[in-house]
């Protein structure tokens, strides 16, 4: 198998917010329907999944996006709300997150200077 990639299915409430939400973070977004749409950024391609009975605090989601940039991603995104500042860990890694309005989680990092 050369040629895989994973595209994470996230589960929204409300399609339209979703990708209304997504398109602010810089995504190219579309749908497929009224219930599935999709939103892509620098080769990463998150599914958008109507689920009626969904409850953040149970159900939401989260995505790790390795990044040449944390710092640099953070400045872009730092308009749209639930946007945290990258932070230096003790695994070699610069990481940041962001929280959409369903509550799925978007960590995002790049590795450390001393650790490229």
């Amino acid at each position: 198998m050369t040629d895989a990639r994973a595209c994470p299915i996230l589960p929204v409430t409300d399609l339209d917010r979703a990708l209304a939400h997504y398109a602010a973070l810089g995504c190219t977004v579309s749908r497929h329907d009224v219930t599935y749409g999709f939103a892509a950024l620098a080769g990463v391609e998150l599914h958008l999944s109507v689920v009626a009975d969904h409850d953040p605090l149970r159900t939401a989601s989260a995505v790790f996006l390795h990044v040449p940039d944390a710092d640099d991603l953070a400045r872009r995104w730092a308009d749209v709300p639930r946007t945290g500042e990258p932070v230096d860990t003790d695994y070699g890694i610069r990481e940041g997150w962001h929280i959409d309005p369903d509550g799925n989680l978007l960590r995002f990092g790049s590795p450390l200077p001393s650790t490229r």
